[in-house]
């Protein structure tokens, strides 16, 4: 197909380009070749096992070595393009997801990427196979002939001693999945990624019902919010069961919208028995329960309050029971917190000033980081606190006031890794129509690919790479809205993706 489309005053091309099939197909081919780069490379450079008794996900030479690393870096970067296009080309639902099943799938049996988390997932199914109490001691306890030893030689050297900090439900998969594959790793992986690609179906269903919802574009929310190659390289890549998590809190989200709050909180509650952060979203539930909820006004404070987190509490309690691994997941859950991330702002500024005062005083820098990790958690409990407030009030509507109450979270925890962007992410596409926080999270998600290595590590160059990405982001969305809004091609009242990036002022489209 040519190009018959025309250039507006602003530089903006239209027609064929812009709204016709040739620019999504175009774009679909062009990040399912990325997706392909990034797997074949993986193969070479992924979070490769120290053991595979198959054979198939082995290190290989230098010159493969290298090979690879150029497939990665260089797929991953076509496949970020694909998806910043595919965002101004007018795609529909179905396009989209059919767009998704392309880039999803040449990265569904490749080795995990970008992380090593998945080890210790299949190690710690195989701890729980074992009667081991996962929330006391880490995967080093297991047999290296066993099952699950090849996976606890393979997890990252900070995290071999380390309890799970993971809930009961996402432990009893893992058990599944230890139990099924006997350990092995190449089918164990894949066992774990079957549940992340479980977690995308979810993440996608909601999305699409949430900004049905909130009257947005469904394509704008997919977009954004599924088709994300920071989704896409860290839940089906690298397996993190953060997908899962955020799909049952998504899914449990939207039912209590639609009125069915018992079993919104029970899916909440399971989320939470993947990783605790889903728990925010019952404070914004609860809003949702009191609003809905007929009587005296302090039965309905009380009915918003209290119910939702009742019910997400006894999800807790059964499965902890059901799960056998006890109560330790209440100690555990600030284990994360021990390892320093320079994503994170609070360590960050702590370590800084800690080291500063012991070089200055002779002080422990150790207490001074614990002390502002603390205060960038109360500060964030803070703004949390008033953005369920505004909810309540009427400000902020309230499944919005959670994607923005789960962006304050990430931004000031004391541990902070690319993926957790994504708890926020889907909620904001799903209900902003514009804005600094959507800009942000679009912004980002482009960006943050490239701070870890398809190995896993986080070089400085990194870091490098991201804040360049977050530069041309920025202005290419400040261009993008100092131009014209429509042009000769352009179908009257269509509505592309990317728009709602890029207008911050616009009304919802009904």
């Amino acid at each position: 197909m040519g190009a018959t489309g025309a250039r507006t005053g602003s530089g903006r091309i239209t027609g064929a380009w812009t709204t016709g099939a040739w620019t999504t197909g175009g774009h679909r081919r062009l990040g399912a070749a990325g997706s392909l780069a990034v797997a074949l490379g993986g193969w070479a450079v992924g979070t490769l096992p120290a053991h595979d008794p198959w054979g198939l996900w082995v290190t290989h030479g230098a010159a493969v070595t290298a090979v690879g690393y150029a497939l990665a870096y260089g797929g991953l970067t076509v496949l970020v393009v694909a998806w910043w296009l595919y965002g101004r080309a007018g795609a529909s639902v179905r396009d989209t997801l059919v767009t998704l099943a392309w880039w999803t799938a040449p990265l569904v049996l490749a080795p995990p990427l970008y992380s090593a988390d998945v080890y210790s997932y299949i190690a710690q199914g195989a701890m729980v196979l074992e009667g081991h109490d996962v929330y006391s001691v880490g995967p080093s306890v297991l047999d290296p002939d066993g099952p699950g030893g090849d996976a606890a030689a393979s997890v990252g050297g900070h995290w071999t001693d380390t309890p799970a900090p993971y809930g009961p439900f996402f432990l009893a998969l893992a058990r599944v999945v230890a139990w099924a594959t006997g350990g092995t790793i190449v089918p164990a992986v894949l066992g774990m990624r079957v549940i992340a690609l479980g977690g995308l179906v979810l993440i996608v269903w909601a999305l699409r019902n949430l900004a049905r919802e909130h009257g947005r574009s469904e394509s704008a929310a997919l977009w954004l919010g599924a088709l994300n190659p920071l989704l896409l390289i860290h839940v089906v890549g690298g397996v993190h069961n953060d997908g899962l998590m955020t799909g049952l809190m998504l899914a449990g989200v939207l039912l209590a919208l639609r009125g069915r709050w018992i079993t919104g909180s029970v899916l909440i509650g399971l989320a939470m028995m993947v990783k605790s952060p889903a728990a925010v979203a019952l404070l914004f539930v609860g809003v949702v329960v009191g609003r809905a909820a007929s009587g005296p006004v302090v039965r309905r404070v009380a009915k918003g309050l209290l119910a939702p987190g009742l019910v997400a509490g006894a999800v807790a309690v059964g499965a902890t029971f059901i799960g056998g691994t006890g109560f330790g997941w209440l100690g555990t859950q600030g284990v994360a917190a021990r390892i320093h991330t320079a994503l994170s702002l609070s360590s960050d500024l702590g370590l800084g000033l800690g080291e500063l005062l012991r070089l200055l005083a002779g002080t422990d820098p150790d207490p001074v980081k614990s002390a502002v990790q603390n205060l960038g958690l109360l500060i964030a409990l803070v703004l949390i606190a008033r953005l369920a407030w505004h909810a309540t009030t009427g400000r902020t509507e309230p499944v919005r006031a959670l994607g923005l109450a789960l962006l304050a979270l990430v931004a000031l925890s004391p541990m902070v890794q690319p993926w957790y962007l994504l708890w926020a992410t889907a909620v904001i596409a799903a209900t902003a129509s514009g804005g600094r926080a959507l800009g942000a999270v679009t912004v980002l998600s482009a960006a943050l690919v490239y701070e870890t290595q398809p190995s896993g590590s986080t070089p400085p160059y990194g870091f490098v790479l991201a804040g360049l990405v977050c530069a041309a982001g920025v202005v290419l969305l400040r261009r993008e809205r100092d131009r014209d809004a429509g042009g000769p091609g352009r179908v009257p009242g269509q509505r592309l993706p990317a728009e709602d990036v890029l207008e911050a002022d616009a009304p919802p489209a009904r």
